[in-house]
């Protein structure tokens, strides 16, 4: 039978697995930098605007014809200084990191790729460009596919672990992942706290998911201090951690994007964020590619996926 995406209002219920997280960890961390910087609509790339999400300027639009220099400058902050910056709190601390990279945007800056191999991060494939993928064919989002794994693995190295896209996905989306072939998991979903098996046409593709709750998103909407960034991510590991003692350990995502919390004073809020999960025990902070992995190996495809 051909491929669908189905609604599941069930998953795991009320008895989830037990991850069984390396060293007995009660809690698995992941935290995501979001490198878009140079993949997003401009003049420059044939688009007719330029891209003013996820910065100073919000959603609005204030030049509606030509380049947008304002906003053109927000995006290439992020990649100028915010990497640099969010880098160092990770690398200070010893701390893991996982890359979601739109291919063209990494192509823009060697030296961050060279560091991103450098650190041992980790690269999911966000897109070729920032783009809204279910907006494709099917023809050109399987292009587009191909060209992001063709040029990550020039830039950094390696080809990218995992998928993800800028925007939500197709309903082609998962099936050409799986079609095109050599990722370990996707991380199109926001529905579960724990990865997931599913079955794409007769075969196994497992489901790393995403969440755009524990993100610095939060700082285009209702949010405005590092002050109030802090306490939601912390409140949230919070729960998580006691669940996970509890008997129910799960994992989180972190998104943090560069030319966002990569500002001074937004970058307080994840600095004390990071040193509040440092002081407690039970927890895993890792790469996304190491969760799929323990996964792969801890609950191997069982035949079929959930609720299949």
């Amino acid at each position: 039978m051909p491929y669908e995406v189905r609604r599941d209002f069930i998953g795991y219920g009320a008895n989830p697995p037990d991850p069984q997280w390396p060293g007995g960890a009660k809690l698995a961390v992941n935290f995501v930098i979001n490198y878009e910087e140079g993949s997003e609509p401009s003049i420059a790339l044939g688009d007719g605007y330029s891209e003013t999400g996820l910065t100073e300027a919000g959603a609005a639009r204030q030049v509606t014809k030509g380049r947008d220099l304002a906003a053109e400058g927000m995006f290439e902050y992020g990649s100028r200084v915010g990497f640099w910056r969010l880098t160092r709190l990770f690398q200070e601390r010893g701390l893991p990191l996982t890359i979601f990279g739109c291919a063209l945007a990494l192509e823009q800056n060697p030296e961050a790729c060279a560091a991103i191999r450098s650190a041992g991060y980790d690269v999911c494939s966000h897109g070729w460009r920032w783009v809204k993928h279910f907006e494709l064919t099917e023809a050109e989002e399987r292009d587009h596919i191909a060209r992001a794994v063709a040029s990550i693995e020039r830039t950094t190295g390696e080809k990218p672990a995992g998928w993800y896209c800028r925007y939500g996905p197709s309903v082609n989306t998962r099936r050409l992942v799986v079609e095109h072939g050599g990722f370990l998991y996707d991380s199109d979903y926001y529905g579960e706290e724990l990865p997931f098996w599913l079955t794409v046409e007769g075969k196994p593709q497992l489901v790393v998911p995403y969440s755009l709750t524990n993100n610095d998103g939060k700082y285009s909407g209702w949010m405005g201090t590092s002050d109030q960034w802090f306490s939601y991510i912390r409140d949230a590991f919070d729960m998580l951690l006691a669940e996970g003692r509890a008997g129910r350990p799960k994992m989180m995502s972190v998104g943090l994007h560069q030319r966002l919390i990569g500002h001074p004073a937004r970058a307080m809020g994840l600095q004390r964020v990071l040193d509040h999960m440092l002081r407690e025990k039970d927890v895993w902070i890792t790469r996304r590619l190491d969760i799929a992995r323990h996964w792969l190996a801890t609950h191997p495809y069982p035949g079929r996926g959930l609720n299949e």
